[in-house]
């Protein structure tokens, strides 16, 4: 599906759609966070594209294969249907310049902290960067957003410390716990600026 509107909301999957067990590679150790399918109906219904951006460092290792990557997508865009949410796109990248498989062994744009997946995302789907969000709960999310020179950074941490998110390097524009905080955020901060 390509957005219309010009702008998305880029998410990190790990740890922003799902709790973050490491290298999660099959459906049945995906577990959802709460408030997620929420947050999303609520952006997709504000008018947001929803395009994920994820590191698949597991496929480099050989933790998982692409196939096994591409059964976990289909599923998650299958899990999402039945909850009247609708991806626009997934950009992975399974890169890393250590490689133990020689053929994901390489220096690359799309792994973040480089911004190259968002680029991508947004040459394909006619994205506006400088009109849309990320959504991440690691540090190179936030340095891939600005990287992109998106119009915000939105860092996903728990528990929220607030002597953590002074120090944070790179600054997030919000820091908060959950997908959902971040939706309802978002969409107060788009009514502000509007109103």
């Amino acid at each position: 599906m390509i957005p219309t509107v010009g702008r998305a909301v880029f998410l990190g999957r790990d740890g922003v759609l799902n709790r973050d067990h490491g290298y999660v590679s099959r459906p049945e150790d995906f577990e959802w966070l709460p408030g997620v399918m929420h947050a999303l109906r609520a952006l997709q219904r504000a008018g947001w594209g929803l395009v994920v951006v994820t590191n698949q460092g597991g496929i480099a290792r050989g933790l998982y294969g692409p196939a096994e990557y591409a059964n976990l997508t289909a599923w998650m865009h299958s899990e999402l249907a039945q909850h009247g949410i609708a991806l626009d796109e997934v950009y992975h990248c399974p890169h890393l310049t250590d490689a133990p498989l020689a053929a994901w062994r390489r220096h690359c744009d799309c792994r973040k902290p480089a911004p190259g997946l968002l680029r991508r995302a947004a040459r394909d789907l006619s994205l506006d960067l400088a009109s849309c969000v990320i959504v991440g709960a690691k540090p190179c999310d936030i340095q891939a957003g600005h990287a992109a020179g998106v119009a915000a950074c939105v860092r996903i941490t728990d528990p929220v410390d607030p002597a953590a998110i002074a120090a944070a390097d790179p600054p997030a524009d919000y820091t908060c716990a959950s997908l959902a905080e971040a939706a309802r955020w978002l969409l107060e901060h788009e009514q502000t600026r509007s109103a």
